[in-house]
């Protein structure tokens, strides 16, 4: 796995991996891309309800990470290495027709190039993501020249969105007929998704909030626990502070340098 990760350049051309073990993009796909750190149920929630998308023909379903990350998706902890592992055997158990992608850089209309240009079977593209990510998507502060960086997205790819909060398909219906977005409209369609996993949230995860454990699989608990990824460093009796998921890369690194 690492030495996937390692063959991708985040300065070059978009550029995109299958890992072991998923089968290879053809036909209809959806992608789901994201840092998932960590998964939850809403993330696997998501992607059952993907493959419902489409009564016509299959859609083959994929979680993809990317080397390079944008905005907010900046991640410390857990590293690459970790989060896919982890994501691998979540998805096994409970996805296992769903395939796993890794990208070298994090821009969807980059994504879409390199599924184009690597994945030529492929005929229908679409990107899964909540409605909180439509709405950057659509801000013109992320753009140079907002219009021309759509087209060039959805000349290649269409997009799935997913109920976040208290947005549900109305809100994402009026964000999309608004008149500097409705050109772009028709390549963006609403996912039904239960109330139960709308306000489920990886940042609550991550900084410690116990209730919020229960919205992961038991194996993401399992990994939080004994890695304590999340967990500041212990203070030990003499004074000094033991960083256990510091610790943990350090072994892996020199596992991984040993295999070379």
């Amino acid at each position: 796995m690492q030495r996937l990760i390692d063959r991708l350049d985040p300065a070059g051309p978009p550029a995109v991996v299958s890992l072991p073990g998923s089968p290879e993009p053809e036909g209809d796909i959806i992608i789901f891309s994201g840092s998932f750190n960590p998964p939850t149920q809403a993330h696997i929630a998501m992607l059952k309800q993907a493959r419902l998308l489409s009564s016509k023909r299959p859609l083959h379903i994929y979680a993809a990470m990317n080397k390079q990350t944008t905005d907010k998706e900046t991640v410390d902890r857990p590293i690459l290495l970790d989060r896919l592992m982890l994501l691998r055997t979540v998805l096994r158990r409970r996805l296992p027709h769903a395939g796993m992608l890794l990208f070298n850089r994090g821009l969807y209309v980059e994504q879409a190039e390199a599924v184009r240009q690597h994945f030529h079977k492929v005929r229908r593209l679409f990107f899964l993501m909540g409605f909180d990510k439509i709405v950057q998507i659509f801000d013109p502060r992320y753009y140079h020249d907002r219009d021309v960086a759509l087209r060039d997205l959805f000349r290649l790819a269409e997009l799935v969105v997913a109920p976040r909060g208290e947005a549900n398909s109305n809100d994402l219906s009026q964000l999309i007929h608004k008149p500097e977005n409705e050109p772009f409209a028709r390549y963006i369609h609403a996912l039904p998704l239960s109330s139960l996993y709308r306000d489920i949230s990886s940042t609550q995860i991550r900084q410690g909030d116990r209730e919020a454990l229960q919205h992961v699989p038991q194996e993401v608990r399992h990994f939080i626990a004994t890695t304590r990824v999340y967990a500041p460093p212990l203070r030990l009796r003499d004074g000094t502070e033991l960083d256990s998921y510091a610790q943990r890369i350090r072994l892996l690194q020199r596992e991984l340098q040993q295999r070379l």
